[in-house]
């Protein structure tokens, strides 16, 4: 809750144009986003546990992509409600800081749908949206096979919030803050389970219609 709070303040405090603009002409009638992203893999001890490697290994802040598509269909007073999916996906690669061992690779991807409250008016918007699916989180020394657990579908909450703004007719540029709640993997070949985890992505691209 403490997340969510934070997320909308922000979403308020960077979007006061796209709140501020006239009912209408309306929101959508539909939009497909494009963002590059950073997002910021964590650290903890329990989740390099779950891999058999050092926490210090791991490779913390990584690049991705987030490509989605919306459809908005339905107005009530100040809120357009809105229905999409979202494919993101990333990647983290480093050197290993103990000697000796090799680098490691982080991956994760996520396919989701996705349910949106809308803010604003065709010429920009801000929004606040969130969706429940399944992720998949790969951490594997270079050179070694993968775990069961960098292969297992794991139930994962996305919930965020951005914006757009239409400088053009059909070309915006947008923004995306969002938090990936992971939940613990399955204990495979020894390994304790990978922590329930929760990962912060921001991204910011351009958005079509």
């Amino acid at each position: 809750m403490r997340q969510l709070a934070i997320l909308a303040s922000l979403v308020l405090a960077v979007c006061p144009r796209a709140f501020a603009q006239p009912p209408s002409p309306r929101i959508g009638p539909f939009v497909v986003d494009l963002r590059g992203t950073f997002p910021n893999f964590p650290d903890s001890v329990e989740l390099a546990e779950s891999r058999g490697i050092a926490a210090t290994d791991l490779p913390g802040l990584g690049i991705g992509v987030q490509v989605g598509a919306h459809l908005y269909f339905f107005k009530w007073k100040a809120v357009t409600l809105g229905i999409g999916g979202e494919l993101m996906t990333s990647r983290a690669h480093a050197t290993a800081q103990t000697a000796g061992l090799p680098s490691v690779t982080e991956r994760f991807t996520s396919l989701a749908p996705q349910l949106s409250l809308n803010f604003g008016s065709s010429k920009g918007w801000s929004y606040l949206s969130g969706g429940i699916s399944v992720s998949t989180w790969s951490i594997v020394p270079d050179g070694s096979a993968p775990l069961p657990v960098d292969e297992e579908r794991l139930k994962t909450i996305n919930y965020g919030g951005g914006a757009r703004w239409f400088a053009k007719k059909h070309l915006a540029f947008t923004f995306d803050v969002r938090f990936y709640a992971i939940n613990p993997s399955t204990s495979f070949t020894g390994f304790p389970p990978s922590p329930r985890t929760t990962l912060l992505v921001i991204g910011a691209g351009v958005s079509v219609r």
